[in-house]
């Protein structure tokens, strides 16, 4: 209506079609279409009179009803109409317009696009679609109340330590109130990196806030909930160290944190397009400087046309808590299971726990050069990281099943002392050659401290080392027959067992 109530004073006022054309940019044949009615009527233009626009107004509702009604324009617009109660459900429903549409097209065979369905709706519901439209502003954030983080994808980019072409990822925070950006760029996005580039924020801008606006990524929160969101354990023992509140967004709601959405495609042209980097160290130090010297000093509309370095530094960075003393020492956090063997995995190596939590999944705690493993809330382990193979702490095995393997040549040896001075002669005449090979037998003698006491056993080793033979054979078969205690004429500890039995045991007639 507006168009056209212009072409008409602009006709009115005794121009030319030629001039109106080169004026309103409208082409000669749709001016003459639209003029025909009032040529028709006998109408001159360049009368002198007054243009009257309710006259012109509703000459042209006459002439051109369509114009003013525009289900009179739209060939579907009936078609959709018979739809009008179905339609109305389906919006209070909140279903959206794409699928209405298409629902139309397979449930009800109406031949429509989405673009008619949706003029219909706009049409025919303005009250619920401006209703649905409607935002209210979030109003100023409070300086150093909140810093929203989102990873942004940036490209791809030949790496020339790996010869590979990699993804790299922008992890971009954002001060709420003063728009400070810092951004760096990443080829990983696992948990240490995630906390790692928050502390190179925090330094980048002399502080920390006072919450956190996060997605709702694994690396930051286990469980999204919009009332109970549970936290990342590294995450949150990295918001305890710098005192911040971690504030989950609602999943798939980017606009909870609009602040940080917005920049991304301006970070994606702007710092890195048409650009490359020899490594990734010289990639992050370009975005650092990107961030101080062009985003820093661009006017802000949000901002009222002031730079985010002036608003940071006039209202911002003395509101923001100050850094402690020390660097976060990186957590990493993963889950293992314990395999039959007392050990779990973490990261290449293998780290032994108590037997009891064989079969169970525990947490693992990687910490500078220290590894816990949590029983729930409990340390179950410690160990000192390793890089491959495996720690193993006996103390976790059953006593039973690793007595054997506790049993060394030294452990042996010090039993062997505390048995005598002949028990410690034999072991050690028996550990001199080949220690390892006669293990079982030095720690059969030790173990004969089960059924008989130390005197007795030191006894029957200084009787076999009379009789020249020192084997464990033999210092049993002298325990065994009592006779540690007799003569050196004592007959051969090898042969004593068998004359225990009596000549009837080697009488086979007798069994006859």
């Amino acid at each position: 209506m507006t168009d056209l109530m212009e072409l008409f004073r602009h006709w009115h006022s005794g121009r030319s079609q030629v001039q109106i054309s080169q004026a309103l940019g409208i082409d000669r044949k749709t001016i003459r279409k639209y003029l025909a009615p009032a040529i028709a009527a006998g109408m001159t233009p360049g009368n002198g009179e007054r243009f009257d626009e309710q006259v012109w107004r509703e000459l042209i509702a006459d002439w051109f009803p369509e114009v003013v009604d525009p289900s009179m324009r739209a060939v579907t617009r009936p078609a959709i109409a018979a739809h009008h109660d179905w339609i109305k459900k389906q919006l209070e429903e909140s279903v959206t317009v794409a699928t209405i549409a298409q629902r139309l097209r397979d449930d009800h065979r109406v031949g429509v696009s989405e673009s008619s369905v949706r003029r219909y709706v706009t049409a025919a519901f303005a009250q619920q679609v401006a209703e649905d439209k409607a935002t209210v502003p979030r109003g100023v954030v409070p300086p150093g109340d909140e810093a929203q983080v989102d990873y942004g994808r940036l490209g791809m980019w030949h790496d020339p330590v790996t010869d590979r072409r990699v993804t790299v990822w922008a992890f971009a925070m954002i001060l709420a109130c003063s728009r400070l950006l810092f951004v760096q760029p990443v080829l990983r996005m696992d948990q240490s990196s995630w906390c790692a580039s928050h502390v190179a924020a925090f330094d980048y801008f002399g502080g920390t806030p006072a919450r956190i606006v996060c997605d709702n990524l694994k690396t930051g929160v286990d469980r999204p909930d919009l009332y109970d969101p549970k936290i990342n354990r590294a995450y949150a023992e990295f918001a305890a160290f710098y005192d911040v509140l971690i504030d989950p967004a609602r999943a798939r709601k980017p606009k909870d944190k609009p602040r940080i959405e917005r920049p991304m495609p301006y970070i994606r042209d702007s710092f890195w397009r048409g650009r490359t980097f020899g490594s990734l160290p010289q990639m992050q130090e370009a975005a650092v400087r990107w961030c101080a010297e062009v985003y820093g000093q661009h006017a802000h509309r949000g901002i009222d046309g002031m730079t985010p370095s002036e608003l940071f530094t006039e209202v911002e960075r003395s509101s923001l808590k100050p850094l402690p003393p020390r660097p976060f020492e990186h957590v990493v956090y993963h889950v293992g299971k314990v395999a039959p063997d007392c050990h779990v995995k973490a990261g290449k190596a293998l780290y032994s726990v108590p037997w009891r939590l064989i079969g169970q999944r525990v947490t693992i705690r990687t910490s500078g050069d220290i590894v816990q493993i949590f029983d729930g809330d409990e340390v179950a382990a410690t160990h000192v990281v390793h890089l491959a193979g495996r720690s193993t702490n006996f103390e976790h095995y059953p006593p039973h099943k690793v007595a054997h393997t506790l049993q060394t040549v030294s452990w042996c040896r010090h039993q062997a002392d505390e048995i005598g001075p002949a028990a410690a002669a034999v072991v050690a005449e028996l550990s001199e050659v080949n220690a390892l090979h006669r293990l079982r037998a030095i720690q059969g003698i030790v173990g004969l401290r089960k059924n008989y006491p130390d005197e007795r056993i030191n006894a029957a080793c200084q009787r076999a080392r009379q009789v020249g033979d020192v084997q464990y054979r033999t210092i049993k078969g002298i325990l065994v027959a009592g006779t540690e205690n007799e003569g050196a004429a004592a007959p051969a500890a090898a042969v004593v067992p068998a004359l225990l039995r009596g000549p009837q045991a080697f009488d086979t007639a007798s069994g006859q």
